[in-house]
């Protein structure tokens, strides 16, 4: 495997995990191989999008198998926290998205949005756009900043 591979790979795995309930941030490890500066950048945007959707794409599909278990003793949310996340996701909808890259409350967000069977097209298109979003903000600050 070549060094760019070997690269893009483990940002790729980095971007996917960040995306999950894992402590992990993906953020460094894009703004350390944007300044070493051996991979374009648009590729290393590339590749942790896409990362970080699919890893937002588990969290949706945990949420839609989630509603199987709800009523066992063992389940780790309450029916009124289940109910809370339902009541803000129906009043801000499929919209509030756009927000699946923010720190704490995005990785929830993409959760909910497979428990309340939110359409697949729409979520992986809103998904996408905000996790590209920030990965190019964050790019542009970086490359601007040199």
């Amino acid at each position: 495997m070549t060094t760019t591979a070997a690269t893009l790979t483990s940002l790729f795995f980095v971007a996917f995990g960040a995306a999950s309930l894992l402590p992990v941030a993906s953020e460094p490890v894009l703004i350390g191989l944007l300044l070493a500066g051996h991979v374009e950048p648009w590729l290393l945007v590339a590749v942790a999008s896409v990362g970080n959707t699919l890893g937002s794409l588990v969290n949706y599909g945990l949420g839609r198998m989630v509603e199987r278990f709800r009523h066992r003793r063992w389940f780790p949310a309450s029916e009124a926290s289940l109910d809370r996340a339902r009541n803000w996701y129906h009043r801000w909808g499929r919209w509030s998205l756009l927000l699946s890259w923010a720190p704490i409350i995005g990785d929830p967000l993409t959760l909910v949005a497979g428990i309340l069977r939110e359409p697949l097209p729409s979520f992986i298109l809103l998904v996408a756009i905000a996790k590209t979003a920030r990965y190019v903000v964050l790019t542009l600050i970086t490359l601007g900043a040199t």
